[in-house]
């Protein structure tokens, strides 16, 4: 008997592409898709995620597939797990990186939740990224078109989720699954893809924030980096450290946000060299069960960043502390900083704090290099 998969199919092209590998090599595959959001239906949205048209678009390539599929309305828990958090976080001037709480806490949770219930073995998902087994567990790698690569996304969810999972589309590049697609002849073969986030596909952040905050939003001052008051702001909101345009403000030079105070509601502006951060402390941190600290490897501080040479310690009370060997760029708080041995994803955690200072008190000999 055929060993039965999950997929997830979001009714886009890597999904439908995925379902497609599946049952090539003789699976018996059944199609998930979650409902996690809604937009509005005037037109305005053209491309979108897990809306009631993804519904429809999924079941038209299960359909030509000719494999079952089912939908899940999780919008309470996605507003939960993922919309909330994202807004909390903006208002406390931090940077979110939301789809890795959706990975973890929305879609890897209950699709093997589901799959559970629906009797499947393993659950696929039309991310790119690898999974090679190694000392008897599955580890996560970088895909191999880089420039499409997932793994920063992924690198929370464990060796015990991990084993659970596939990724058909992990040695494949885009064009190769566009081109399967098209021969195929899948249904929304030549669907767009959405450049933002799921649920601000506009790309308005600040004024989805607004909308949704009300009363917690808090006006407050800009300032130079003389502690000069230059300007004011009506929320934190608006502003993430690095930004350089729509400061509100004109100082008659190039300036950068370098510092947001939430407990005074202060934005503070300063020179590109202001910027550079050499240490990050993390929270939430996640880290493979046969790696040891500190270690030496590369640390990637945003998705499709560069990943930078670093030493990771163990910080105490569950944090680590990542020291670049070199300074890096504007390190954000709410963004995740994800741990790499060559195209191996070795942990990673949220950065909580970010500064220049290059004082530590954790030893500087790594026991494992990268």
């Amino acid at each position: 008997m055929a060993e039965r998969i999950l997929i997830a199919m979001s009714g886009g092209v890597d999904s439908s592409v995925a379902a497609a590998r599946l049952v090539r090599a003789g699976y018996e595959v059944v199609g998930v898709t979650l409902h996690l959001w809604d937009y509005p239906d005037d037109g305005s949205v053209e491309s979108r995620c897990c809306a009631p048209e993804d519904v429809h678009d999924a079941g038209r390539v299960a359909a030509a597939l000719g494999i079952p599929h089912y939908s899940f309305d999780r919008r309470e828990l996605f507003k939960r797990e993922v919309v909330d958090p994202f807004v909390a976080a903006y208002l406390d001037g931090e940077t979110p990186s939301p789809c890795v709480l959706c990975n973890r806490g929305v879609k890897a949770a209950e699709l093997i939740h589901l799959a559970d219930r629906l009797g499947a073995q393993r659950v696929a998902t039309g991310h790119y990224a690898r999974l090679v087994r190694e000392g008897g567990k599955q580890r996560l790698y970088r895909a191999v078109d880089r420039s499409k690569d997932q793994s920063y996304f992924l690198h929370m969810l464990g060796a015990e989720r991990l084993g659970r999972l596939m990724f058909p589309l992990g040695d494949a590049t885009k064009g190769q699954v566009r081109g399967e697609a098209r021969d195929l002849d899948l249904p929304g073969a030549t669907k767009g893809e959405s450049q933002e986030l799921c649920f601000v596909p506009s790309g308005r952040y600040d004024a989805f924030i607004t909308e949704r905050a009300g009363a917690k939003v808090r006006p407050g001052p800009i300032v130079d980096g003389q502690g000069q008051t230059v300007g004011s702001h009506d929320g934190l909101h608006a502003f993430t450290i690095g930004q350089r345009k729509n400061l509100g403000v004109a100082l008659g030079r190039r300036a950068y946000v370098t510092e947001i105070e939430p407990e005074t509601a202060t934005v503070r502006l300063g020179d590109a060299d202001q910027l550079m951060r050499d240490k990050v402390l993390l929270g939430d941190v996640a880290i493979d069960d046969d790696v040891a600290l500190p270690l030496r490897c590369a640390v990637s501080v945003r998705y499709r960043g560069k990943a930078f040479d670093a030493v990771v310690a163990d910080a105490g009370e569950g944090r680590v502390e990542v020291r670049f060997i070199d300074p890096v760029r504007a390190a954000v708080p709410g963004q995740f900083a994800v741990f790499y041995r060559g195209d191996r994803v070795l942990g990673g955690g949220v950065i909580t704090q970010a500064s220049a200072s290059h004082a530590s008190t954790v030893d500087a000999q790594p026991e494992v290099r990268c």
